[in-house]
């Protein structure tokens, strides 16, 4: 019998999984990727259980119900109901290719989330996806209808539970019964943070001649990930840059490089990493800011000028004498 699972990594998604394993079963664990959700709880979670994980980017089948929610957002770009159902779907299609016979499961608790896990919620969830017979939610199991998988006896529905409501003292005591170790509470999605969300709303208005900020093929994943990575600023619309503000946002801005980006350095110096993303040519004033950038934010001893490297992917570098500005210069470009 196989069982499905959306696995965040988190509290009630560990505790969905571990009770299916206490029947028997051995849970797939799928976590869903993107520019707006960290793995790195889920793969955790998943060792903790001594379980494998699978990894499933969710991005491109994401982005239009960003922007075009059928049931509507949070408080910010979050289409929670949406991005759940798409979740259970893959999961459901992910079933049906295996060939095997089984149901998919979630660690949602009925009321937990007043605006994503009400009754309604949960209940356009299961039709939406299209698992609504095979949708299994082990934490509320009792206080929902049962599903396929308890009236076949695959799973016993007496040994579920029927949480309900946002206290969490239930779940951290069944996680210390199982010798599981209670994760912290995560971020959790980028689309509820205020400052993320403004950011990739200016990112949709910059889209390329002939796209448009509705393209469903805009913007790529790339971007939504350099918006993590640093300071953001605009030299005029479609011209933009991230300044990376510690070695961290420096490595993964490196490894987001492609042919057509432009990238700034101190020359023979510690300092930022400063991407201006392609394919676009960078235009004078995109350059000019670049190099300010660059100079301004790094290690130069107080230097009143200093030799800036420029380098677009495929072409030889090009070293220019720049000086030092004060952030009133170009703070008013920092998109924030």
């Amino acid at each position: 019998m196989k069982a499905f699972g959306i696995f965040s990594g988190g509290l009630d998604s560990l505790l969905a999984a571990r009770i299916l394993m206490d029947q028997g079963i051995t849970p797939t664990l799928l976590t869903f990727t993107s520019p707006f959700f960290d793995p790195g709880p889920a793969r955790s979670g998943a060792a903790q259980l001594g379980l494998d994980l699978t990894l499933v980017s969710i991005y491109e089948g994401l982005l239009p119900l960003i922007k075009n929610p059928p049931h509507g957002r949070g408080r910010h770009l979050n289409p929670c109901i949406d991005c759940h159902a798409l979740m259970l779907r893959l999961a459901g299609e992910l079933l049906d290719a295996s060939g095997e016979t089984g149901f998919v499961f979630s660690g949602e608790v009925l009321g937990q989330r007043p605006m994503s896990q009400n009754p309604r919620a949960l209940q356009i969830v299961a039709t939406s996806s299209g698992q609504k017979a095979r949708l299994l939610r082990p934490l509320s199991a009792k206080i929902l209808p049962p599903t396929e998988a308890e009236i076949r006896g695959w799973v016993d529905r007496e040994r579920l539970l029927g949480l309900s409501g946002r206290g969490r003292r239930t779940q951290l005591d069944l996680a210390a019964a199982y010798g599981l170790t209670a994760p912290p509470p995560a971020g959790g999605c980028l689309l509820t943070d205020e400052g993320y969300t403004r950011r990739f709303r200016w990112l949709l208005d910059q889209a390329p001649a002939g796209l448009g900020s509705d393209d469903p093929a805009w913007p790529p994943a790339r971007l939504a990930e350099m918006l993590k990575r640093g300071r953001l600023f605009s030299a005029e619309p479609g011209q933009w840059l991230m300044v990376g503000r510690n070695q961290a946002d420096n490595q993964v801005l490196a490894s987001l490089v492609q042919e057509g980006d432009t990238l700034f350095h101190l020359d023979g110096a510690p300092g930022p990493t400063v991407l201006a993303p392609g394919p676009a040519a960078p235009s004078g004033r995109l350059v000019g800011l670049g190099r300010s950038l660059a100079a301004a934010y790094g290690d130069h001893g107080g230097a009143p000028e200093v030799m800036v490297r420029m380098e677009t992917v495929g072409r030889p570098p090009i070293r220019e004498l720049t000086a030092v500005t004060r952030p009133a210069a170009w703070e008013s470009l920092l998109v924030k």
